[in-house]
């Protein structure tokens, strides 16, 4: 599994950062997506990373405000979330791919397995 960590509560315009952190494998060598998860609506991606880092792709709703990265030397994946918005408030997971891609789909939940517990984020307005 991969587990999720960083959330909190933050007024809107507030920042984040979550992590993302294998339980006992290594991260390199696969793609790495970040999905939320609101209540009553369904799990839908927001971004991914592919191994290398030098691919990265992003939801229309959060692009330039949101920055995925990762350090495979620490073996952790990060999302930077900035200028937070209501209807960001939702579960965060990340996912590990399920092969090895050069590059990476966040809106196809089906390429992702290694689904953990995720982390709330709570914007307050």
């Amino acid at each position: 599994q991969l587990q999720a960590s960083g959330g909190g509560t933050v007024q809107a315009g507030g920042s984040l950062r979550l992590s993302c952190a294998p339980l006992g494998f290594d991260l390199s060598g696969y793609a790495i997506g970040w999905f939320r998860q609101a209540p009553g609506r369904e799990r839908k991606g927001v971004s991914c990373i592919n191994s290398s880092g030098g691919y990265t792709s992003y939801a229309d709703d959060v692009k330039g405000r949101f920055t995925i990265s990762r350090d495979n030397a620490k073996n952790t994946v990060y999302l930077e979330v900035n200028n937070l918005r209501p209807e960001d408030a939702a579960v965060y997971y990340c996912a590990r791919s399920v092969g090895v891609y050069s590059r990476c789909r966040y809106y196809s939940l089906e390429d992702y397995t290694y689904w953990g517990q995720g982390t709330q984020v709570t914007v307050s307005s």
